[in-house]
């Protein structure tokens, strides 16, 4: 008999929902994390009384009424809605694509009016196209001006992706952008979920109320003492990077990473909104984000008498660096098969999350998914 049920390697969504679940079952638990707090990427900061998103922007929003019950079970979430900003060259245009950016872009004032000048441009797109001999776009500059035209493209697209990327648009797969948001409403909420909001007090309290009861260890590297770790507990939930649990077998993952640099502001509001994105190539960093947005409103934003800010830099990612975001090509989703391929194989280890499915999500299918597992 081993000491635990559950060795849990990764404080995460993924992690902290888990072992609440397991813990509720009677299961004795251990969750350990090699960063020195819990949380994983939703970490929060206090600083300046302001609870600062360490590693990014994050924005809880759901369909699903019981994943949504299930998070304001252990802390209320606010009503905030996203609604990002695109700073091009000084001027700026509501994102998503709808009516208030259409009439920023163009003047017009009517869905028609947009909807026909997004037409005439995709058209032209496609004429060229012809023109080369090319039916099927080739990249992805091709799939946006497909999709959207070369108004909103250039401004809009073009310079922000290849600074997410770090490739330009013509070296980029179409599949990248497989459908473009198009509203003809003035509506700036960028979510189309019928819940959605931050925790009052920060992340911290949601997974503090998930890991409520379960032991927990930061500071502890799950390969620098394998063989002990792997031996204390029946089963083990993995949620660290898969390729680097099978030794790198058959080569590396490729990522994404994020550089922040903080700022901290001795007025009480900046740019006013959370989100600001940088869409021209010659601005380094992607976007801004101004922390106290999504927890003080009206008031209660003046009330605070400084604020934080966090410039984003998308970069390659290196040894050493956090992995944000898997590089979804052909190479990288064909080795993450074989990769999967290993872990189906895999009758004590349960891999979940973001790096070891090496698959992007957001926060609610993660929860949604451990909430549907077979404990």
């Amino acid at each position: 008999m081993k000491e635990y049920d559950y060795l849990i390697v990764g404080s995460g969504l993924f992690g902290a929902t888990f072992a609440y679940r397991a813990r509720k079952q009677g299961k004795k638990c251990l969750v350990i994390d090699k960063r020195p707090h819990l949380g994983g990427n939703i970490y929060c900061e206090d600083i300046e009384g302001i609870h600062v998103h360490k590693y990014g922007a994050h924005i809880f929003h759901t369909n699903q009424k019981e994943v949504w019950n299930f998070v304001n079970s252990f802390v209320e979430f606010n009503r905030y809605t996203n609604s990002p900003v695109a700073n091009y060259r000084g001027k700026l245009y509501n994102l998503p694509f709808n009516m208030n950016t259409f009439y920023q872009m163009w003047g017009v004032t009517t869905p028609e009016a947009a909807r026909a000048k997004i037409e005439e441009q995709k058209a032209e797109a496609l004429q060229k196209m012809r023109h080369d001999g090319v039916t099927e776009p080739r990249n992805l500059e091709e799939q946006a001006l497909l999709l959207i035209g070369k108004d909103i493209y250039e401004k809009l697209i073009k310079g922000y992706t290849e600074k997410q990327w770090g490739r330009q648009c013509t070296e980029l797969p179409a599949f990248i952008i497989r459908r473009l948001p198009v509203r003809f409403v003035f509506d700036n909420n960028y979510f189309n979920d019928k819940y959605q909001g931050i925790p009052v007090g920060g992340y911290n309290r949601l997974i503090q109320g998930l890991l409520e009861g379960v032991e927990v260890r930061t500071g502890v590297d799950f390969f620098a003492d394998r063989a002990h770790w792997e031996g204390i507990a029946e089963k083990i939930v993995f949620t660290g990077k898969i390729d680097e649990f099978y030794h790198y077998r058959f080569g590396k993952l490729e990522y994404r990473t994020v550089r922040f640099e903080e700022e901290i502001h001795d007025c009480p509001n900046l740019q006013g909104n959370a989100v600001v994105n940088y869409t021209e190539k010659e601005v380094p960093y992607t976007r801004i984000i101004e922390h106290k947005h999504f927890e003080l409103f009206g008031d209660e934003l003046l009330k605070c008498p400084r604020t934080v800010i966090s410039k984003e830099y998308s970069t390659e990612w290196k040894d050493g660096m956090e992995p944000y975001y898997p590089v979804n090509d052909e190479k990288n989703n064909a080795l993450s098969l074989r990769y999967k391929e290993l872990a189906d194989q895999e009758s004590r280890v349960l891999f979940g999350g973001r790096l070891a499915e090496y698959k992007y999500y957001d926060m609610a299918p993660i929860i949604a998914k451990v909430l549907n597992l077979d404990l």
